[in-house]
């Protein structure tokens, strides 16, 4: 006598789903893809500082080797394919509607890119687009920094503000040219109250030295700016290039800040006087050289009751140069 076999239940739309997933992959999968390059990536930097520069010692080796691991992991989600199983319809694949384009003919190439990074970005496609490519932006820095320096076009405020909202030990700022325009603009006032906040709520010193290309310069206009400064506890100093002695004359000028004497700040201007280009550099030899080449300059600039001086002898026509 046979038994009766036990029927072979159908597949459910749950189990295609499952199998489905299995054969494309899941998003945890493409995680731990991304944070074993991310590892390894640290690994590799960590090992290669230690070995070209010991003298650094660990704290900064750990620290390039950390900023290098979150650009890898952050590359790696950028450039990793949806993971997303198609979604389904009684158990069987819907294939994509090909009236849903991007902008550029692609299928929803910005949503899925979005969706690439992790982060849950909600909006119309152009705002989709504009994440992808601000993350990708960023982790292509975060990737550069590795190497202890990152340039960009134009001038970064946003650089300038987080590194002075970071700065915990000193912050020595230069400027080379007065721009009054600049310093009555938004983004120098964000700049102020961001350098104002560092003063008073973490004790961070803050010093802005103005390199001025000659005499006339000091006038009223500077020595209010100077005035405006020092109210918000700022410590001001000017120099006039050309009365600098030889020794120093002949070293240079650099419009930047240097930041716990571990991050230089500068910007670099073109032919036009424009600000063409922001770099952050961390090299431990070149930030010294900043550094160092600050205090030279600040030790022989005039402070804010020499400076009064100068303007009132300037505007009376009594000071003289030779």
């Amino acid at each position: 006598m046979s038994t009766a076999q036990p029927p072979v239940a159908p597949d459910t739309p749950d189990r295609a789903r499952g199998a489905a997933g299995h054969r494309r992959g899941t998003p945890a999968s493409g995680r731990r893809r991304a944070l074993v390059v991310g590892v390894v990536a640290g690994l590799v930097v960590w090992g290669v500082a230690a070995l070209l520069s010991p003298e650094d010692g660990a704290g900064r080796h750990l620290a390039a080797a950390a900023l290098c691991a979150l650009g890898a992991v952050a590359v790696a989600h950028l450039w990793a394919p949806p993971e997303h199983p198609a979604p389904e319809e009684g158990g069987q694949a819907v294939p994509p509607d090909p009236g849903r384009r991007g902008r550029t003919g692609g299928q929803t190439a910005g949503a899925e890119a979005a969706e690439g990074t992790g982060a849950p970005v909600e909006g119309p496609p152009l705002l989709r687009e504009f994440a992808r490519l601000e993350t990708e932006r960023v982790a292509r820095q975060m990737a550069e920094l590795a190497s202890l320096a990152v340039e960009c076009p134009g001038e970064n405020h946003d650089w300038l503000l987080s590194l002075t909202r970071a700065a915990e030990q000193s912050v020595r700022a230069t400027s080379t040219s007065v721009d009054l325009g600049f310093w009555n603009s938004e983004p120098a006032g964000r700049y102020l109250d961001a350098q104002h906040e560092a003063i008073t709520d973490r004790g961070v010193p803050v010093r802005r030295l103005f390199l001025v290309e000659r005499a006339a310069q000091l006038d009223d206009a500077l020595l209010r700016l100077c005035e405006e400064q020092e109210l918000l506890r700022i410590d001001v100093r000017v120099v006039v290039l050309p009365e600098l002695p030889p020794h120093l004359a002949r070293g240079t000028t650099f419009d930047g800040v240097v930041f716990d004497e571990e991050v230089s700040y500068e910007t670099v201007r073109d032919l036009r006087e424009v600000n063409a280009r922001t770099r952050i550099d961390a090299r431990p030899d070149h930030v010294r050289s900043r550094t160092r080449r600050f205090e030279e300059l600040w030790e022989a600039g005039m402070g804010l009751r020499e400076l009064e001086g100068r303007v009132d002898d300037e505007e009376d026509g009594t000071w003289m140069t030779g």
